[in-house]
């Protein structure tokens, strides 16, 4: 059997999905275009591939993202239509976050739409994605002016599922601080228990009732900082912090002119009085809400708080303004600023970093905040989105000032931060977990029409 996988946006998650799927099984092939002009890709690709992919006798499933046109795709290549088609949805169009309904483009939404009704089986990544994509086709046909379809949540909910995107966590053990060598040993004494079912799967109510009380320490003291002298791990460490100088001495313009030394703060991570690390591992995109996320900075550095910031994640075409002008505000507080290629630069930040940020106004999973939590970062996450779904009530906040009060506190006594283990899960969404579901997507019986 062989299972072509189409990928019209290789960046990001898509890519680590569908290398992890090409490593993992057997007998792929995967036909890709590079992570550039998003709405370019939605329109136009499945032409492109309906040209570039060759006739085989040999395929048995087709599965793709969504970014892809399945239904320009099947009818262009009646070949690859009689497949077993699978739609993997990393996000929804339906409810992307716009100014004006006006500004909404229809086709694209529109698109995802035709493509489930084409598809075999639509697995999304998360219940929060399923959901809202299901629930909001009603209100999204009522935009065509008449003659509407009818029963289109009916016809497509069938075939919808969830699976958990897979994180293939990585050995971080060498990046690890002392003092987070509980956290190490808790995530790796979980690696046996594949089976364990997430916190999703649980009513709300009884998910609020599985997180204990807020840090009552943090939220209350606001006492001199102290803790426990720690120390980092040993030469390997010290190698990627080199690593990580570089990269952030030769960033792109993005980084500016550094008052602060990386690699000297990275190296005095055992440091007790150091300044709280906050990082920000997204896309520099806007549906991130960067703009909330450093108005919240400037607003601690008003008040003469000390924190070090490290901003990660990819960037597209268009950056938007509130980075460069941040940059320069924020000045020797800045860590790291900008995209890091190497996969153990990345994660010896995050496993050198304190608290972990989300402001976004679009998420359907959160690759990056699971990763950071993993590496031992505190997060807060919006009371929104996919995140009740995935985090305890503890980590989630409702409005901007929460936000704020919240890191003020950790400011205050970042100590108290270091010393706290996650209560939530992050076994259920790894790739030890999910590649059984995977698998059996993957290797079902082709349909019988062939």
């Amino acid at each position: 059997m062989s299972i072509l996988i189409i990928e019209a946006f290789y960046g990001g998650s898509h890519k680590q999905l569908v290398d992890l799927l090409q490593e993992e099984l057997e007998d792929c092939v995967l036909f890709t275009l590079p992570a550039k002009k998003w709405h370019w890709r939605a329109r136009t690709s499945a032409l492109y591939f309906s040209q570039s992919i060759p006739s085989s006798e040999r395929y048995r499933i087709l599965f793709a993202s969504s970014v892809l046109n399945l239904t320009e795709l099947a009818a262009l290549r009646p070949d690859l239509g009689k497949l077993k088609k699978i739609l993997y949805f990393h996000e929804n169009q339906l409810v992307y976050p716009v100014k004006k309904c006006q500004e909404r483009d229809f086709q694209y939404g529109y698109n995802q739409i035709l493509s489930c009704l084409v598809a075999d089986v639509v697995v999304f990544n998360s219940f929060f994605n399923m959901e809202s994509f299901l629930t909001s086709i009603g209100k999204f046909m009522k935009l065509i002016p008449d003659h509407r379809p009818k029963d289109l949540e009916s016809i497509i909910r069938p075939k919808c599922q969830v699976i958990y995107f897979p994180i293939r966590f990585p050995d971080v053990s060498r990046f690890m601080p002392e003092h987070k060598a509980a956290h190490l040993q808790k995530m790796l004494s979980r690696r046996g228990h594949v089976g364990a079912a997430p916190p999703a799967a649980l009513p709300p109510q009884q998910q609020q009732g599985r997180s204990e009380h807020t840090l009552g320490a943090v939220e209350s003291e606001a006492a001199p900082r102290h803790a426990a002298r720690e120390h980092l791990g040993s030469s390997p460490m010290q190698a990627s912090c080199l690593k990580t100088c570089s990269a952030s001495d030769n960033s792109s313009s993005h980084h500016g002119d550094s008052k602060q030394n990386p690699c000297a703060i990275l190296s005095g991570v055992g440091d007790p009085q150091r300044p709280l690390h906050i990082v920000w591992p997204h896309r520099w995109e806007h549906d991130k809400d960067p703009e909330s996320f450093f108005k919240v900075l400037m607003h601690l550095k008003d008040l003469g708080l000390d924190f070090h910031v490290s901003v990660l994640g990819e960037t597209f075409t268009d950056v938007p303004d509130i980075f460069s002008e941040s940059r320069e505000a924020l000045g020797s507080s800045v860590l790291h600023w900008g995209y890091l290629p190497s996969r153990d630069d990345y994660f010896h930040v995050l496993c050198t970093a304190d608290v972990v940020i989300s402001t976004a106004k679009h998420e359907f999973f959160g690759v990056a905040m699971l990763e950071a939590v993993y590496c031992g970062c505190y997060p807060l996450c919006p009371k929104d989105l996919v995140y009740p779904e995935i985090f305890p009530a503890e980590y989630l906040y409702s409005t901007p000032e929460q936000l704020s009060k919240r890191l003020q506190n950790f400011c205050k006594r970042p100590d108290i931060i270091r010393k706290h283990l996650y209560k939530g899960e992050v076994t259920p969404f790894s790739w030890a977990s999910l590649h059984g579901k995977f698998r059996s997507l993957l290797t079902a019986e082709p349909r019988e029409d062939l």
